[in-house]
């Protein structure tokens, strides 16, 4: 059975009211909610599988040195085993147990957007499970920058291996409904936060690579890492056949239960076309959502876009038609990799 603790007294914002502005009630939902992380934490240390918040998505968390505890994960999730999954840290200093790798540019990268949504590909350490990494010789790590999460695992005193809180392949949660409806019965602990504030997953970069290689885009683009190290980071090629090497590469992801369709092309012509699909479709009985986001809106599109799909889902649609966003936008660029998953690349031009 599983146990659902509400944890969203651990917000920013309520600890700032607690630690700064000394707010009575405040203070004590915040005591109460670090009670129930450190009982996750205490079953995640002895094998379970816990769920968490972070800024990006939720999480479904396992020890990733417990190879029987990583394997739960996989199945809890419908996950393939060659999907490597990401390991989440509470301290940058923990990288330590994970890899043997320390360049200057991982440390600017680190010292700039750590704790935040960057994940770093790093040559792995012998003692890191290959269940974890896919089989494969690096090991992908991250540290989120979310009170919940970095207290669980601060507690439970071990890395964490933590991909999306989602059956594999559906979109990624980012609302404690969503991960209650995928995994009540699968998991041992939900820590039911708010809703993440950034919405897509991290920004993947492979530092084997020279220069420096995005495997999956997001909310932190190229441009911005480059400017933090002095030095060019690039965007990587799709992955088509070889072993993925950051999650989110092989597999189908991301996908509605209703079929998709992404329109793309000048913006007149692409809400013409959404009109004229939807009427037609809606007059043999078809039930149509529309997802279509103001042009300019990245960082809106990014927050909203998982939320979006599960919702019309949720209202029964059998047909999501959306609208392209612009990729020459770094953040339009992440959220495009996600849609045209989602849509299984079905494209139309316009």
């Amino acid at each position: 059975m599983t146990k659902i603790y509400d944890v969203t007294a651990l917000s920013p914002e309520n600890i700032r009211r607690a630690q700064t502005l000394r707010e009575p009630d405040a203070i004590e939902s915040m005591e109460r909610a670090m009670k129930r992380v450190a009982e996750a934490a205490r079953v995640l240390a002895a094998g379970g599988l816990v769920v968490f918040p972070t800024e990006t998505v939720y999480g479904i968390g396992a020890n990733a040195f417990d190879e029987t505890a990583v394997r739960r994960v996989y199945a809890a999730k419908g996950r393939p085993s060659d999907n490597p999954m990401i390991v989440h840290i509470a301290r940058a200093s923990d990288i330590g147990q994970l890899t043997q790798m320390l360049s200057p540019q991982m440390v600017k990268l680190a010292d700039n957007f750590w704790p935040g949504p960057l994940t770093m590909v790093l040559p792995k350490k012998r003692s890191v499970p290959s269940v974890v990494t896919g089989g494969l010789a690096t090991v992908a790590v991250r540290l989120p920058d979310e009170p919940a999460a970095m207290e669980l695992m601060r507690l439970a005193d071990c890395p964490v291996a933590a991909p999306s809180a989602n059956l594999s392949g559906s979109p990624s949660p980012t609302e404690a409904g969503h991960v209650i409806a995928d995994l009540d019965g699968k998991v041992d602990v939900i820590l039911a936060g708010g809703r993440c504030r950034v919405g897509i997953e991290s920004t993947v970069v492979d530092m084997t690579a020279t220069p420096p290689e995005i495997l999956r885009p997001g909310i932190l683009t190229a441009d911005m890492l480059s400017a933090a190290i002095d030095a060019d980071v690039v965007y990587g090629s799709r992955s088509t056949g070889a072993a993925p090497r950051s999650p989110g590469m092989k597999y189908r992801h991301y996908a509605p239960k209703a079929e998709m369709i992404v329109v793309e092309g000048q913006r007149d012509r692409v809400k013409a076309e959404i009109e004229r699909v939807k009427s037609l479709n809606e007059r043999i009985g078809v039930k149509v959502g529309v997802l279509l986001f103001d042009e300019q809106a990245y960082i809106e599109a990014a927050h909203d876009f998982y939320a979006r799909l599960r919702a019309l889902d949720a209202e029964g649609a059998d047909l999501i038609i959306a609208g392209a966003l612009s990729e020459k936008d770094g953040v339009g660029f992440a959220v495009m990799n996600r849609m045209m998953k989602s849509a299984g690349y079905n494209i139309v031009h316009v």
